[in-house]
């Protein structure tokens, strides 16, 4: 069970600490220049903006283009054991911070509820905000974090621009039914829980005392899931777009066809990704069988995937969707370039106006 946690997501999360308000402990990780210097000297953006080169809007506050928070997913955490070389979104904040843009990582609970780690989230965003002078953020989401960022936008949408989601199980997961299923007496849950939080007390930075993997596993689950979207419903201020990931030389279908695609995830339309062993698995049990097949990236099918704008199905499974493991290849013949995808997504969000 312990493996199965841990398939739900990747790896850690670190980078360079950014220094937060002085009345809390929070960490906050931030790399780059751009708009977190107070002036923007791009041309992307709407002209005439009036948050356009730190002219700021009514409120006194920076507009567009805002900074960029990247939220991991589950199991994601700041600095794995003191290492401080591995991160959650394989070393993408440090190559896009080169081409001038300010990206944020801020870490939340490694296993718990979106209501537990939003709120966390929302807390981390506000401090980026006030750091920076502006008055919203982008968050690019990956998994489990993409449900987190729904509910910094469900209890503020005054602080973000726009949302997408990477593979994040807006529909649940069956992996989570699954897993549920196999430990469902609760005690044995609670050893589960228990058996975390000794093992991860001297690994993870954020871990507390409070964390507890079924509290996510049961948001995941089919029952799980209609209650968070019930509950935490869209913004109408906030921008949603999302992507699903194909893997098991899957080429997609109609759970990938789309009529907004991005233009930049065409170019990867005849690369087939070899899934990694570590997901074959759950590959198998979420692809339906003979007779049907779902496009999945290992643990979530592309389907449970859409929100929002669809932007259609990258060839990568749920590791290679971050750079994991440790920026490896995603295998023999795939084409796939997960940093130039981040770079890519990042640019249509300037184009949209965020």
């Amino acid at each position: 069970m312990v493996v199965s946690c841990a398939l739900l997501a990747g790896c850690s999360a670190a980078g360079e600490q950014f220094d937060p308000p002085a009345s809390t402990g929070d960490v906050l990780t931030g790399a780059g220049g751009g708009s977190a210097s107070g002036v923007w000297t791009s041309s992307s953006g709407s002209s005439g903006d009036p948050g356009e080169a730190g002219g700021g809007w009514p409120s006194g506050k920076l507009g567009p283009p805002y900074p960029i928070v990247f939220a991991h997913g589950f199991f994601g955490f700041e600095d794995f054991a003191g290492a401080g070389y591995v991160s959650y979104f394989y070393n993408v904040k440090e190559t896009l911070a080169e081409s001038g843009e300010t990206i944020f990582t801020p870490a939340v609970d490694p296993f718990n509820s979106s209501e537990v780690r939003g709120a966390q989230l929302l807390a981390r965003i506000e401090q980026i905000l006030d750091a920076t002078g502006h008055e919203k953020v982008n968050i690019i989401a990956h998994s489990q974090g993409g449900l987190d960022a729904r509910v910094v936008a469900h209890d503020r949408p005054d602080l973000v621009a726009s949302i997408v989601t990477v593979a994040t199980p807006h529909l649940g997961s069956k992996v989570a039914d699954v897993a549920l299923e196999l430990v469902a007496h609760e005690r044995l849950q609670d050893i589960l829980d228990d058996l975390i939080n000794a093992i991860g007390a001297p690994l993870y930075d954020q871990i507390g005392n409070e964390t507890s993997v079924f509290a996510a596993l049961e948001q995941f689950s089919t029952p799980g899931i209609a209650e968070f979207n019930a509950r935490f419903t869209d913004s109408p201020g906030v921008f949603y777009a999302s992507f699903g990931g194909r893997t098991n030389r899957a080429r997609g279908g109609r759970d990938c066809t789309t009529l907004t695609p991005a233009p930049f995830v065409a170019q990867f339309d005849d690369g087939l990704d070899p899934v990694h062993p570590l997901l074959s698995l759950t590959e198998t049990l979420l692809d339906g069988g003979i007779g049907e097949s779902f496009p999945n990236d290992g643990l979530v099918r592309a389907r449970d995937a859409r929100w929002g704008d669809f932007w259609g199905c990258i060839p990568a499974d749920h590791f290679d969707e971050i750079g994991q493991l440790f920026g490896q290849s995603p295998g023999d013949g795939n084409p796939w370039l997960y940093i130039d995808f981040y770079r890519s997504v990042i640019a249509r969000l300037r184009q949209e106006g965020f």
